[in-house]
């Protein structure tokens, strides 16, 4: 069964698709949009993640989506790690129409300064969302890299997935400085990280041969048990197609490996699959 581990949904009147950049993308997003791209691609099932609307009602929404959507697996969903009520919102969610799929929460950290993870309130919500089963999901920038590590070692019992390999500055072509940043992470075994976003870091000249050694580092860092394929569609749209993006990771991969096509995303976020 293969995985799609991260896609999103929103409809245009997201706040940040208000960027003149994003024009291409400022449209409603949904389930009927997606099919016919796992159709395309033979992509059976996916993870749903939350995309910077940022309110806890989105979440309840998705969930139930997701409770009536065969394709979506599991449901990533918004929740503020600040939030001093942050343990009830996890379980009205998990009590709500789809609450079994609640399987992390994602804040938006890339937008917080390089050592927002380091701060007590942040690492008291990261903290719980561990104590609640579930995984603590983090978009962050490479510059974050640093603090994200001190945050997976002090909590080993916690599960993370890295979205997007910590966006690695592809288009800038700084493969060493990013490598430096994130090989501490990756020796963390209780951190996971997606092939997700490369096309979009690599910017609209993206090729295949630009993406490889960023894929082949992580496989190097990380292994393949501990990495997993994500389109991040819509979000490539902007350079890419979502079969480009699973034709280019198959090129590079020389194939469809179950683990990172599947595998991962199934053990990580425990999915309830056929």
């Amino acid at each position: 069964m293969i995985i799609d581990a991260h896609q999103h949904f929103w409809t245009s009147d997201y706040f940040w698709l208000a960027d003149p950049a994003l024009e291409r993308l400022r449209r409603d997003y949904t389930i009927e949009d997606l099919r016919p791209h796992l159709a395309a691609t033979g992509v059976h099932r996916t993870v749903l993640v939350e995309a910077a609307r940022c309110t806890d009602a989105e979440t309840t929404e998705f969930l139930a989506l997701a409770d009536a959507t065969p394709e979506i697996a599991g449901v990533v969903g918004y929740a503020s790690l600040a939030g001093p009520d942050l343990a009830n919102v996890i379980a009205g969610h998990r009590a709500g129409k789809g609450g079994h799929l609640l399987v992390g929460i994602r804040d938006q950290i890339q937008a917080g300064p390089d050592d927002v993870l380091d701060r007590p309130e942040v690492r008291a919500g990261v903290t719980r969302v561990a104590a609640a089963g579930l995984v603590n999901e983090l978009v962050i920038r490479a510059e974050q890299l640093p603090a994200t590590e001190r945050v997976v070692a002090a909590l080993p019992e916690a599960r993370f997935v890295l979205d997007h390999l910590g966006k690695p500055p592809i288009a800038a072509d700084e493969l060493d400085r990013w490598r430096r940043l994130i090989t501490p992470l990756a020796a963390r075994e209780n951190v996971v990280a997606k092939l997700s976003g490369l096309v979009t870091e690599a910017g609209p000249s993206w090729t295949v041969a630009a993406l490889r050694p960023y894929v082949e580092t992580a496989l190097d860092l990380f292994g393949p048990d501990r990495l997993m394929f994500g389109s991040d569609w819509p979000v490539c749209e902007l350079v890419a197609t979502y079969e480009q993006v699973v034709d280019a990771l198959t090129v590079i991969l020389g194939g469809r490996p179950g683990n990172v096509f599947g595998g991962t995303a199934a053990r990580v976020y425990g999915l309830e699959l056929p």
